[in-house]
């Protein structure tokens, strides 16, 4: 095992949740209510949404307030000392991708190029290897080709590109890890 990976503070039993994962700067703990203003923000956010089909609709935003909080396997992403939200990452056990996990992200701005979403993805993911039961060894993760930033991050943290295709008129990225690829 990687002694990089980070603290859980869950059983290892698969489908564990809620829980929290600890890392040296971060914590990564379930949504709650009080999280709705920063997570509206990276709804909202022109920069946040420039590759994810623009800012969410003002008349959606309600359904996204209602329905965010609790949801399993999305995580709120705090510092350690959780006096700041820096974003957040999901592991979509079943996703629309031949049902494998799925690893997505988003980072309020001001976070960005400090190793925030890559200290917590690399966590998330590897919680997701020993707590999110899958038939399929790998967590994949799609960005849009032009999404440079995001692309180099899956990169870093031992992704590869397993696929390209077009959706939304744009060109997106597959990539996808196993346990024993993921890098901190």
């Amino acid at each position: 095992m990687n002694s990089r990976r980070p603290s859980l503070s869950s059983p290892s039993a698969p489908e564990s949740w809620p829980c929290a994962i600890q890392t040296p700067r971060l914590t990564l703990r379930p949504a709650e209510p009080a999280d709705v203003s920063a997570f509206t923000r990276l709804w909202t956010d022109a920069d946040v949404r420039r590759f994810l089909g623009g800012p969410v609709a003002e008349d959606q935003l309600a359904v996204y307030q209602q329905h965010f909080a609790g949801h399993p396997h999305l995580f709120t992403v705090v510092t350690r000392q959780g006096t700041v939200t820096l974003g957040s990452v999901t592991i979509d056990p079943k996703s629309r991708f031949d049902g494998r996990r799925e690893v997505s992200y988003s980072f309020l701005p001001e976070h960005w190029g400090k190793g925030y979403a890559r200290e917590a993805v690399t966590a998330a993911v590897s919680w997701s290897f020993e707590h999110v039961a899958s038939d399929d060894p790998s967590v994949v993760a799609v960005t849009q080709e032009a999404n440079s930033r995001s692309r180099r991050l899956l990169e870093a943290i031992g992704m590869r590109v397993i696929s390209t295709f077009l959706e939304w008129d744009a060109w997106q990225v597959m990539y996808a890890v196993q346990s024993e690829e993921l890098r901190g």
